[in-house]
């Protein structure tokens, strides 16, 4: 035995360097010595996985789980290969059969459990726990049970009925063990299952306990939650109370305590409809609380904001339930937070909730800033005079938002920042400048002016000085994040993929972030040429995806192992919402238009993204894009800036989303001989479990035809035009397709001779029929073909129509990516033709199925599609190109010369920038139009 293991040794150590060609070799030579070698076979089927070689890993699979493993090395390598394969199912089954066989082993017990804890299988999972516990006696085991069992409770698709029940079992249990309070984790899940029984006067004595307050005093989850019951009981005022307490004897400025405090000075008010007797006490309690939150400022000074922003907030609140006394209170607080933090960064951020002024207000407030300092003679008084120009500009009346004073002010906020790089002339590339929002600010200014004149200079101004002021800032993600929206507007996504990049996007980020340079990234693509560049950023922005289904189970089993209970619900909804992102389904689809104007579209291109796409169709999605993290510095009246810089000035969401995925789906339904028996006998992992939405409980067919108005307004007229096309086309060939399908027994025929053709072994359950084949068309069908129609007036005329758009947004000069998106949906236009059409290039099919005249209908759209694309290509290509020349670099220089004359921005920059800018515009411009003619001979003929 010795010896076996020394020579598996080699075999592990090439799969953990990835080299997993050199263990199938070391694997196939072992496998001679030793054929009925379970764990031999379990590390080859999981070198095959690593190398993408699944059908042939299956075999191997299937042998090994048959034979009903029970050693600890076969397990957990046969653990890797299913996860790998998605057969997660089967891994709870193989530990369930194991544990069968050693009822004794502990560890067999507990890595059945944890295979069931992998996929949320609560039920199970209880079970059990349970029976380790009656076996084993080790009372972890019971908390485990009492775990799964508050999980399951908390589970969505857990019937209500049954959540009550699950959740006195818990308490049942919970209240027998020992008590919870030895543990801060285990108290923390007493008091979770007490809160969801809505058992507050129990969790309160459990809370007042000695024991009870040692633990809140040094567990934060078990304080915070301390908080959530004292609210639910109603106990507002006494939290205020205990929350003053903390302020004034232990010095917290726990921005949570003061929150209490402010809850509990409106607690008579706080249901509204307040009688006169109910303020005046509201009154009292407000009165009594700027004293403290006064003594606090004063104490603080400069130290900590949590006193000042205390009674800003209380201010707020006193007008909001009209129990307000002074009307000049709130202008006093500003002006008292100004003058002690309005030379910190922080500022305008913890100003702008409350400045929403009118009127007197307004006037008041604006006097007061216009009359501070505007020195920069160091960084204090730097950050105060960017802190005014911010406050300021944020109040603008709509009559101050002029083309005349917003040249001014960029002007003005141009020369500050100028002035104020002095301060940070020597300071490393690892740091910030201190007037770096300035420049934002002046970009924010010029970006304003695009929108009030409609000149695309200005965007130009706002690239070059915004361009510069990331040369000096190299870390800003701020500057880099604008530039990123300015240049995609402007048509050149190199740059903008350029600066998305030196944001080092990290891990979790990479979802909340992506949408950045990946909303509509198809419109920048150059994968029709083979420039992978954005198809490979889909890719690596999606990793997180692949590493949240195998990492974050894993978090969770550790915190079983561990006992960390309290960490537990968040990994699962942490879990949930990676797995149900929308950006993931975005991305997802978006990588889905580039491959398909990429790859040669065949069957199995067809099935993997049909099963893929019908899988994220039956989702309910969670939006972890992060907006916020765009800068905003636009008075109140207008849009924000992000909302701006918005191409079309829209955001893709679910509507948008569902409306795509349900064009695809129907066009790779069309061209796919799977239906839903062959996917199932064919599908190789576990299915995802579907949204509990009443929706997906409806036929597919009917899902796939619904329009609702709020989707529909999520695309652009474009969009709505492709949509339409798409839609007919659909409905169109939709009959003829299903009358020329193979039968199922067919299809699982053919499946079955290419796995034994490629593995030697026939797959299991996918038995060869004895009259089965693999032939196109319904031969032993009695019914006759249906009558060819022609096709609809909206396909034949889609290509014309929107070569006419594309001559218009021509003609009136509109952004790149206004003609970008046009061009490349007519040229998706064309590639779905071709997918849904696949079927009938095939002569025997046509002449079987008397398609003839079908046939010949579609020859007539081809020209006719080609003929559109590429006009627009050569008009495309000859954009590209005049910008690119010395007359055109000349102009963008000339549109800056406001910029460049008036300002440290001198004539070279700007030039370089022309070079930059013009250089790659006309990349996509003639990449674009290089992709849409090789489009045009591939699907066009």
């Amino acid at each position: 035995m010795a010896s076996v293991e020394r020579q598996i040794r080699p075999i592990y150590e090439a799969l953990d360097t990835g080299s997993n060609k050199s263990a199938l070799l070391a694997c196939n030579k072992l496998l001679k010595k030793y054929p009925q070698s379970n764990l031999i076979k379990a590390l080859k089927a999981l070198a095959l996985v690593r190398s993408q070689k699944v059908e042939e890993s299956l075999v191997l699979c299937d042998e090994v789980l048959a034979a009903k493993p029970t050693d600890d090395p076969t397990l957990s390598a046969m653990m890797h290969v299913l996860r790998g394969l998605g057969r997660h199912t089967d891994m709870v089954s193989m530990y369930e059969d194991a544990f069968k066989q050693q009822p004794n082993n502990e560890d067999l017990g507990a890595q059945t459990f944890f295979a069931n804890v992998r996929i949320g299988n609560w039920k199970a999972a209880q079970q059990i726990a349970t029976k380790m516990h009656k076996q084993f006696q080790e009372e972890h085991y019971l908390y485990w049970s009492i775990m799964s069992a508050f999980l399951q409770a908390n589970d969505p698709t857990t019937p209500e009925t049954l959540r009550t029940i699950l959740l006195k079992l818990a308490h049942r249990l919970i209240s027998a063990a020992t008590p919870s309070y030895y543990s801060a984790d285990r108290f923390h899940l007493h008091l979770s299952i007490l809160r969801d029984l809505a058992l507050y006067d129990e969790a309160c004595t459990l809370l007042d306990s000695d024991a009870g307050k040692t633990v809140c005093s040094s567990s934060l989850a078990c304080e915070e939650l301390r908080r959530e019951i004292w609210r639910l009981k109603g106990l507002t005022k006494e939290e205020g109370v205990r929350a003053q307490a903390r302020i004034v004897d232990a010095k917290d400025r726990n921005w949570l305590e003061f929150l209490a405090v402010l809850d509990a000075a409106f607690a008579d008010v706080a249901g509204g409809d307040a009688d006169e007797a109910q303020k005046a006490a509201c009154k009292e309690a407000v009165a009594k609380t700027r004293e403290l939150f006064v003594q606090v400022a004063e104490q603080d000074g400069r130290k900590d904001r949590s006193g000042l922003l205390a009674l800003l907030e209380l201010e707020k609140r006193a007008r909001v339930h009209g129990v307000s006394s002074n009307a000049s209170e709130l202008q006093s607080s500003l002006e008292r937070y100004f003058q002690q933090i309005g030379d910190k960064a922080c500022c305008f951020e913890d100003l702008r909730p409350y400045i929403d002024l009118e009127g007197d207000d307004l006037s008041t407030w604006s006097s007061f800033l216009e009359s501070q300092s505007p020195s920069l003679d160091n960084v204090s008084d730097l950050w105060r005079y960017t802190n005014v120009q911010k406050l300021l500009r944020y109040n603008l009346s709509q009559e101050h938002i002029t083309v005349e004073l917003e040249t001014v002010r960029a002007m003005k906020f141009l020369k500050a920042y100028f002035d104020g790089l002095k301060l940070g002339k020597d300071l490393p590339d690892t740091e910030l400048q201190p007037a770096d929002d300035l420049a934002i600010l002046t970009g924010h200014v010029l970006v304003s002016l695009w929108k009030l004149s409609g000149k695309i200079e200005y965007l130009y101004h706002a690239a070059s000085v915004l361009e510069y002021a990331s040369s000096r800032s190299k870390q800003s993600y701020k500057i880099h994040l604008m530039l990123v929206r300015i240049y995609r507007l402007i048509g050149a996504p190199s740059l903008a993929l350029e600066h998305y990049r030196a944001i080092n996007v990290k891990q979790v980020q990479n979802d909340t972030l992506s949408h950045f340079i990946l909303s509509r990234a198809s419109l920048f693509s150059l994968s029709s040429i083979g420039d992978l560049t954005y198809s490979s950023e889909c890719m690596e922005a999606s990793q997180i995806y692949m590493n949240n289904s195998q990492e974050t189970a894993e978090f969770i089993v550790r915190a079983f192992s561990t006992e960390k209970y309290s960490q537990i619900p968040d990994f699962i909804v942490f879990e949930d919402r990676l797995d149900n992102s929308l950006q993931r389904d975005l991305t997802k689809l978006e990588h889905v238009r580039m491959r398909v104007a990429h790859e040669q579209i065949g069957s199995d291109l067809v099935d993997m993204e049909l099963i893929e796409l019908k899988f994220i169709f039956d989702r309910s999605h969670h939006d972890n894009r992060d907006f916020e993290v765009l800068p905003n510095y636009q008075p109140r009246r207008l849009p924000t800036f992000n909302q701006q810089t918005l191409l079309f000035d829209k955001t893709p969401g679910p509507g948008w989303l569902s409306l795509v995925l349900k064009t695809y789906i129907r066009a790779f339904q069309l061209a796919s001989d799977l239906d839903d028996t062959v996917e199932d006998k064919l599908l190789i992992g576990d299915r995802p479990k579907p949204s509990n939405d009443p929706e997906n409980k409806l036929p597919l067919k009917e899902r796939l035809e619904k329009r609702k108005q709020e989707e529909l307004d999520e695309l652009t007229p474009d969009e709505l035009a492709f949509l339409e096309y798409a839609t007919a086309m659909s409905e169109w060939l939709a009959p003829y397709h299903d009358y020329a399908r193979p039968p199922p027994s067919a299809v699982l025929a053919e499946a079955a001779k290419q796995t034994e053709l490629k593995t030697g072994h026939p797959l299991k359950g996918l038995e060869l029929p004895a009259n089965g084949s693999a032939t196109n068309g319904h031969s032993k069908k009695e019914e006759e073909p249906p009558v060819v129609k022609e096709p609809p007036v909206v396909v034949t005329k889609f290509f014309d129509d929107m070569s006419a758009r594309f001559k218009e947004l021509v003609e009136r000069g509109a952004l790149p990516h206004e003609l970008l998106l046009v061009i490349t949906l007519t040229q998706e236009a064309l590639i779905l033709f071709s997918i849904e059409t696949i079927r009938f290039k095939n002569a025997s099919v046509v002449k079987q199925n008397k398609f003839g005249a079908l046939a010949q209908s579609f020859k007539e759209i081809r020209p006719k599609a080609a003929a559109s694309l590429n006009e627009m290509a050569t008009t495309l290509s000859q954009l590209g190109e005049k910008d690119a020349t010395v007359e055109g670099r000349k102009a963008f220089v000339a549109a800056c010369k406001p910029i460049w004359e008036s300002s440290e921005l001198d004539h070279d920059f700007v030039s370089t920038m022309s070079k930059k800018v013009t250089d790659s515009k006309k990349q996509i411009f003639e990449g674009v139009a290089k992709g849409v003619a090789r489009v045009c001979k591939n699907h066009a003929s």
